[in-house]
């Protein structure tokens, strides 16, 4: 079975200290979780992993995200090695950054949740498209959109820098230091769970370690 012992101890091995934010009875509690969740979304073995579908559904009912756009970008956050997959030691690690992760952590990650296409810049593109998906007005979408360009010019203004029409890690570096609510600009990215409490099956979980 997915939950025995000799397995775990295998995965904690395996992750050594890439889950330094956590507790080693923390990481065998998330193990344990990840396990059920596969088990839950009925992937296939031999994948061994969440995909996208089933991520999402986590992000949704125990984090309560509903940004689309963002919680695809959280799910390439969490998959380092781009299978489309989440594996247990992406699991960890991603959750290691995401709940206890330092300021300088969570920093990186949102800069790398904001950059759609992968380049390593936030373009004007992307802030409109992520302004236009975070914002919710009642007015016509030519007003909306005009109102968007607004924002997207004034948010270069505060954050652009070096003034290439772009956001570079240091642009986003740099604002986010000056005025830390702007670490997620563009878009919540980051959890506000406390704790957790998931009943799955026969098994409950309570992981009291989010905080």
């Amino acid at each position: 079975m997915l939950h025995d012992f000799p397995f775990t101890c295998y995965l904690m091995k395996l992750l050594g200290d890439a889950c330094f934010n956590f507790k080693k009875s923390e990481v065998e509690c998330l193990i344990r979780l990840f396990h059920s969740l596969v088990e839950r979304a009925n992937v296939r073995l031999n994948n061994f992993g969440l995909d996208r579908n089933a991520f999402r559904a986590i992000l949704h009912s125990v984090f309560g995200m509903t940004d689309d756009m963002l919680m695809n970008r959280v799910f390439f956050a969490f998959d380092k090695d781009n299978d489309n997959c989440i594996n247990a030691k992406e699991w960890v690690k991603g959750l290691s950054v995401f709940l206890r992760g330092t300021f300088e952590e969570k920093l990186k990650f949102c800069f790398e949740v904001y950059y759609l296409n992968g380049d390593g810049y936030i373009s004007q593109e992307e802030i409109f498209d992520m302004l236009k998906n975070s914002l919710h007005q009642q007015s016509s979408e030519e007003e909306t959109d005009e109102g968007i360009k607004e924002l997207v010019d004034i948010t270069l203004k505060k954050m652009d820098y070096d003034n290439d029409g772009k956001i570079s890690f240091a642009d986003f570096e740099k604002a986010v230091k000056e005025d830390k609510l702007l670490l997620e600009v563009f878009g919540p990215c980051l959890p506000e769970a406390k704790g957790l409490l998931m009943t799955m099956g026969s098994q409950q979980f309570s992981c009291q370690i989010f905080k």
